[in-house]
């Protein structure tokens, strides 16, 4: 369903009130007591394949956790106030995939920036934190990872939050073409073609294409996203992701029977604006998913930006429900 703004703003208030905590914004708790204490952010480091691989961390291990998983071209900063607003009653880990955010960047030649790589590193860091088992938010690049993370092993997973994360094909559009291009024929005079999507025009487009309020969007967003973009060789790391991106198409088939297998509880929220990963990428997912909570927003690509509380309250309902 598309959700209306005037029932957007009302369905946010009243199940903000329903948190148990006071918020100094829609989304950023701010506790007392030991509440607080719980909600409090970690940002820690693992050394894994001798990488730093960056995470942050909130809530008490012993309950339920909610595994995050970041898009192109952000990092965990993207869920800096949705940690928060979840670490009350579940705790929390959202890492820096390696080539992002605070991780380490190995040079492209040393490194292989690979969707299945990223899986791996990612499993490694749940085992090393202790979680056997994990609810998780898919996003734009997040989805193959944590798909790839569900096929290794589905019983890990116990609910799927998925805010525009493709999984299949008819979410591969227009926008997908020089991509495909690229994975047909990965030259460079192709991989060139692709730098555009790395400047600072194209991150701000990103972040604001499709909201009612492209004021309302934080620039912070576009400045820290593109000072690690160029970085010196971030550009060629980001390149071959484009260019593996092409090795998570053939495995729809394969996530989406282990759909139908598993039956994951999910919750989708996507954000109808999205040019990237348009709402034609969010219907097929009613095929396969027969405990499907299914919304449209109105909004753009990163609908936390301007959706976050009405996507935390939401998230927080169901995994209620479903996650023990």
């Amino acid at each position: 369903m598309v959700i209306p703004r005037n029932t957007l703003r009302a369905v946010v208030l009243t199940l903000a009130l329903s948190l148990p905590f006071a918020a100094s914004s829609p989304v950023s708790a701010v506790g007392t007591g030991a509440s607080s204490d719980r909600a409090a952010v970690i940002h820690g480091t693992e050394v894994i394949e001798g990488l730093n691989i960056a995470y942050r961390e909130a809530g008490d291990p012993s309950r339920p956790t909610v595994l995050l998983l970041h898009g192109f071209p952000t990092s965990s900063h993207m869920f800096r106030n949705l940690i928060p607003a979840l670490a009350d009653r579940f705790h929390v880990i959202a890492p820096d995939y390696p080539g992002f955010g605070a991780s380490s960047m190995p040079a492209a030649a040393d490194f292989e920036y690979s969707f299945a790589n990223i899986a791996r590193i990612v499993t490694t860091l749940l085992d090393r934190k202790g979680v056997d088992r994990y609810a998780v938010y898919l996003m734009d690049y997040g989805a193959p990872v944590g798909y790839r993370m569900f096929a290794d092993d589905p019983g890990r997973v116990t609910a799927f939050v998925i805010q525009n994360g493709n999984a299949y094909e008819e979410g591969l559009r227009e926008f997908w073409e020089p991509i495909r291009a690229y994975w047909a024929d990965p030259s460079t005079e192709n991989g060139d073609k692709l730098r555009g999507f790395l400047t600072l025009d194209a991150t701000k487009w990103q972040f604001t294409h499709g909201t009612r309020h492209p004021d309302g969007i934080s620039p912070d967003n576009f400045w820290h996203v593109q000072y690690l973009l160029d970085r010196p060789g971030n550009q060629e790391v980001q390149l071959e992701l484009f260019l593996d991106y092409g090795t998570n198409v053939p495995e729809y088939p394969k996530w989406q029977a282990l759909f139908r297998e598993h039956q994951p509880p999910a919750l989708l929220m996507w954000g109808k604006n999205d040019h990237i990963f348009p709402e034609a990428g969010a219907h097929p997912y009613k095929r396969d998913l027969a405990h499907l909570e299914f919304h449209i927003l109105e909004t753009g690509h990163f609908a936390l930006e301007e959706d976050g509380a009405l996507i935390a309250a939401t998230m927080r309902d169901f995994l209620q429900r479903v996650v023990n």
